[in-house]
């Protein structure tokens, strides 16, 4: 055995340890060697030392040091060339040898021998591992690999590979099992062998006793086997210790490489799989069980597979790390090209070209696509053509590097293939990217007519490729040329002769144009290629040189598709309007992208980059019928601010500068443009000088202009200049952005001027001050138009709030809706409103929500509406801690007030006294309330007789909310009575969490019935049960009931009751259930929270 430890150290670990040096390191290792003195009868020869490769290095200093002196000389010169790491990791294992070395003098002649064998596999394994990996890692490559990029790329990720199994530094956790995810050719597999060739060479993973190496292509055709046999394929003997290795699973690694490429569904249910690694079974069925940590739960996994497969995942692994490779740096992607073009100037060109195309250099990460871009773009100016339109979009270039391969096999005299070959071709490509199938087998291709000539022709022409390693597996040379294919599929489908087999699903065009890249990812690019071919330039490029005829019926059909969308009942949100641009821009067509946009008078989107603003720029300035634009722009401006100061970034900045030009040139181009939301926006000041010059054009028709949470970083100076030339805008929305004092000065000033009609503005969450009340106290009473002013969340306090009075209190003041919601308003701040109201005949709506105003501020507030001057229609007093004692005084002043039609008391601390008190009220004949609000009150089912009464008695009431009330199933049987009489007017009740059960379901369905004004009831958070909503669901069927919203969450309940809920609303289609009942509108309570 000692023989054999030594044998390990010597023969075979000094020279793992030599082949970890570079070159450079290895021939200092050579010279220091020659300085070195060991005492011994002869040193090694310096004329061999020199011409000695690694092997023979190690080979020469185990004949010349014997035993140990070998390790101690290179020990000795590892010091003086600082490499600590190889010195403290060859001490550690020369020592552990040691320790196994005592340990088996002492133990029994049988486990010496099994260790003894135990230890020579091993290292035999290694040695396998590393022979085999060094001849695949040698001979890969890729179609157009430079030489010098072969390594270099891979070095890129090795430090990522190196720490896949790290501790999580957030969670504490080690990984066991870890996805390692990637674009289609970003070098996963190579990666993956990386890691096999550097464990086997002792460079990382050393806390893996073993690894193992499976391939998806190699596993789809095996059949029946066991696992111990399925990993020992590589194993160097005959016999391998498989026992004593899986005894040991914590210690194990299993790298499972292209899992994506595995035909295996998964499905098996956990209780039937298999953790004996001895028995046979599918190899399905043995991964799954691996996977599913039933087989080997301590072994460490390493998968790798493409970004748009991980769905297949979610019911395979738990607890799962994911790392993705993010392909070749944009720095080795600027050196590939370079180094591709001899020409200088063609290389900077190239680079240029490609990098102004976000999406397109994007994809450049994967070293084949960048040699296909570099390749189409070098063909052009060999020949002097336009290389702009060849890198103008993806299909573009693509439509480039296919038509060559057409072209080149005719140059050369090979057979072209003709168009029923082509279409079985397309078809293969197309159900495969329909099934993520990327690697065809014989019987695959069988199927689809392809024969052994056929597939051939495919092969001379590059667009297929045989794999190497695996037997009888063919590939397209890469993913986006099968999804060029794929979509060619559905140009070719009408022109192809008749086929023996029977048409699938996915060739229905619908199905594609009807999938979402968020549930489908696989298909996106496919998509884009097919929108792109829509371009009757490319499509006749490609007619040429495929020498094939295409139908462009798929073109109306496109459009009828987005017809139906735009005519449909989605909200612009949901429509995914980013996906469509993207696609639409691949056309190209200006005229099929006008026609498409006319379907969309309403646009909602998110633009987070440079791709995203080129898109939807290129589609928005061909609209003209546009009416409603929600817009987000974030970072794209905030990068150019950084970038400014590199000129590198000169092209992008002149990109996203036109691009935003062009944005904005909707505003006037489009006569129907009514609202613009550009909300949770970051602008440079370049970019909304643009956007103000768009707003003051003469053709500028915008009446709603909302700009919420925007950064201004012009101070609003840009703002004041377009209010005040433009005639249209009325309506303005100024909530969460950065005005501040400075900015609303600004503002007032074009308030002040006679040519703005502006009649609505929101100044909420707005940083502003009392130092700003006094000037907009100056601006509403110069300015005649302004008829609601929103300052709600501002620290304005009683100040403030006294020098707005005195515009309030001036005659010429237009307001006539007034929201102070949380500006720091006290007892002593409606002193001063209650002066206001007395002598202000204009202002009718009034919201001091969320104040602290106290039963003394509603004392000042009541004694306005005594009034008979005092016009007030609405008065908002919610979380205004008031208590009964405001209801008294509150009372007193509704019996002679006349006007007010609103009063909204939520959430205060009334109690029953108070309601009560208010009741007593509501029930007088002269009380002209008609819309009341006292949710959470604290009121009970004691109080629900007085209630009662007020709904019966005042004619007026028409929409009572009392949610958030514990009035339970008592209180509404009460309600209900009166709901039910003939007197009743009320129209809109609100009932939600008042601790209601199925048991007052009956009396809500008999009121339901006889009831014909209600329209709204609201019964969220109550749990009325699957019976309670049973009965409800009787009544809401018949024609009888009236009802038109029901305001309940059908989540909230069982299946079988959504279930009856969604059967209700197809037998009355005039029923709309939804968790809120209100309308949100200026015409009901919630005018304050409404922007009109």
């Amino acid at each position: 055995m000692a023989a054999s430890s030594s044998s390990y150290f010597s023969d075979f670990g000094l020279l793992l340890y030599l082949e970890e040096l570079n070159k450079e390191e290895f021939n200092k290792f050579k010279l220091l060697l020659r300085e070195t003195m060991e005492p011994g009868p002869c040193l090694i020869p310096w004329t061999a030392v020199k011409k000695a490769k690694r092997e023979d290095l190690a080979n020469l200093m185990n004949r010349y040091y014997p035993g140990e002196q070998a390790w101690s000389v290179t020990l000795k010169i590892f010091g003086k060339m600082n490499l600590r790491g190889l010195c403290e990791r060859a001490k550690a294992e020369i020592n552990r040898t040691a320790t196994a070395m005592e340990q088996e003098d002492v133990e029994p002649r049988e486990m010496q021998g099994d260790q003894e064998a135990m230890l020579d596999s091993g290292t035999e394994y290694r040695i396998q591992i590393k022979e085999k990996f060094c001849i695949i890692w040698d001979e890969s490559s890729w179609l157009g690999e430079l030489e010098t990029f072969h390594r270099a790329i891979s070095q890129e990720d090795e430090d990522l590979v190196e720490h896949l199994f790290d501790m999580d530094v957030k969670t504490g956790e080690q990984p066991q099992i870890v996805v390692l995810q990637g674009a289609a050719g970003v070098g996963k597999t190579k990666l993956a062998r990386k890691a096999m060739l550097d464990w086997a060479k002792g460079n990382f993973y050393q806390k893996f006793s073993y690894v193992f190496y499976l391939n998806g292509r190699e596993m789809n055709q095996l059949k029946e086997t066991s696992f111990a046999q399925l990993i020992s394929k590589d194993w160097p003997s005959a016999e391998s210790p498989i026992e004593k290795i899986l005894s040991q699973p914590s210690g194990l690694l299993f790298i499972i490489d292209s899992f994506d490429e595995l035909n295996f569904a998964f499905e098996e249910p956990e209780f039937a799989l298999c953790e004996d690694w001895t028995q046979v079974h599918p190899v399905s069925f043995l991964l799954s069980s691996l996977l599913r940590k039933v087989m080997l739960p301590e072994s460490s996994l390493l998968l790798t597979m493409r970004l748009t497969s991980s769905k297949r995942l979610k019911n395979v692994l738990k607890s799962q790390r994911y790392v993705e490779i993010p392909g070749m740096p944009e720095q080795i992607r600027k050196e590939y090209i370079y180094q591709f073009f001899e020409d200088e100037e063609w290389g900077k060109k190239a680079f240029s070209l490609l990098r102004s195309n976000e999406m397109l250099f994007s994809m450049c990460r994967v070293p084949q696509v960048c040699w296909i871009a570099c390749t189409c773009l070098k063909r052009e100016m060999e020949k002097g053509g336009d290389v702009t339109v060849t890198c103008q979009t993806t299909t573009a270039l693509f439509t480039s590097y296919i038509s060559s391969l057409f072209t080149s096999v005719d140059e050369c005299c090979l057979s072209l293939p003709n168009q029923d070959q082509l279409g079985r071709l397309c078809h293969l490509a197309a159900k495969g990217i329909w099934t993520m199938t990327h690697v065809f087998y014989r019987d695959n291709l069988r199927k689809h007519g392809l024969t052994k000539d056929d597939v051939a022709i495919f092969l001379d022409m590059n667009i297929l490729q045989r794999d190497r390693e695996y037997e009888n597996c063919y590939v397209f040379t890469h993913l986006h040329v099968q999804e060029f294919f794929a979509a060619m599929f559905y140009m070719l489908k009408d022109n192809w002769e008749a086929r023996d087999y029977p048409v699938e699903s996915f060739e229905d065009l619908k199905l594609l144009l009807e999938s979402k890249n968020d549930k489908d990812s696989n298909l996106m690019q496919m998509r884009c290629f097919l929108f792109g071919l829509l371009n009757e330039k490319k499509i006749k490029q490609l007619e040429e040189a495929l020498n094939c005829k295409t139908s462009m019926d798929i073109k109306q059909e496109s459009l009828q598709w987005m017809e139906e969308l735009g005519n449909s009942d989605y909200s612009p949100s949901e429509l995914g309007f980013l996906e469509l641009f993207h696609h639409l821009y691949e056309t190209q067509d200006e005229a099929f992208i006008g026609q498409a946009m006319s379907y969309f008078p309403k646009i909602d989107i998110k633009m987070c980059e440079k791709n995203h603003l080129l898109v939807t720029s290129f589609c928005l300035k061909h609209c003209r019928c546009l009416q409603t634009i929600k817009l987000s722009v974030s970072v794209i401006f905030e990068k150019k601010i950084v970038n400014s100061s590199c000129p590198a970034k000169t092209c992008d900045e002149d990109l996203i500068i036109r691009c935003w030009k062009d944005l904005c040139s909707v505003i006037h181009t489009n006569e129907h443009l009514k609202e613009l939301n550009l909300c949770h926006s970051n602008l440079d000041e370049l970019a909304m000088r643009i956007f103000y010059q768009e707003l003051s054009h003469p053709n500028c028709k915008l009446q709603k202009l909302l700009l919420r949470f925007v950064s201004f970083p012009d101070g609003c100076l840009g703002i004041s200049n377009f209010l005040t030339q433009n005639q249209h805008l009325m309506h303005l929305d100024l909530t969460g952005s950065d005005i501040g004092d400075n900015g609303v000065k600004a503002l007032c000033e074009a308030l002040k001027h006679p040519r703005c009609k502006l009649q609505s503005l929101r100044l909420e969450s707005c940083d502003l001050t009392t130092v700003c009340c006094l000037n907009i106290s100056k601006a509403l009473i110069r300015n005649q138009s302004l008829g609601f002013l929103n300052l709600s969340t501002n620290n304005l306090l009683d100040d403030g709030v006294k020098l707005l009075c005195e515009a309030l209190r001036h005659p010429k003041c237009p307001l006539e809706r007034l929201s102070l919601e949380s500006c720091g308003l006290t007892e002593a701040g409606c002193e001063d409103l209650s002066l206001a109201l007395i002598t202000n005949t204009r202002l009718t709506h009034l919201c001091l929500t969320d104040n602290v105003l106290g039963d003394g501020g509603v004392k000042f507030m009541s004694d306005a509406l005594q009034h008979p001057q005092c016009t007030l229609q609405s008065l908002v007093l919610r979380r205004c801690h008031l208590t009964s004692l405001s209801s008294r005084c509150l009372s007193t002043s509704l019996l002679y007030n006349k006007s007010l039609r609103h009063l909204d008391l939520a959430l205060n601390f009334l109690q029953d006294e108070g309601a009560k008190l208010l009741c007593d009220v509501f029930r007088h004949p002269s009380c002209s309330l008609q819309d009341v609000e006292l949710v959470g009150c604290a009121i009970t089912s004691a109080c629900c007789l007085d209630l009662a009464s007020a709904i019966l008695n005042n004619p007026n009431i028409w929409s009572m909310d009392l949610g958030n009330n514990n009035l339970q199933d008592g209180g509404v049987k009460i309600l209900c009575d009166a709901l039910r009489h003939p007197n009743c007017n009320i129209q809109k009740l609100g009932l939600a969490y008042c601790g209601l059960t199925s048991l007052c379901c009956r009396d809500l369905s008999s009121t339901l019935i006889s009831n014909q004004r209600l329209r709204k009831i609201n019964l969220t958070q109550n749990p009325l049960g699957s019976e309670g909503i049973k009965k409800l669901c009787e009544v809401l069927r018949s024609p009888q009931c009236k009802l038109q919203t029901l305001g309940l969450c059908k989540e909230a309940f069982d299946e079988e009751a959504q279930k009856l809920l969604e059967a209700v609303t197809l037998k009355n289609p005039h029923l709309v259930i939804k968790p809120d009942y209100n309308d949100h509108n200026e015409d009901d309570g919630s005018w304050w929270q409404c922007f009109s």
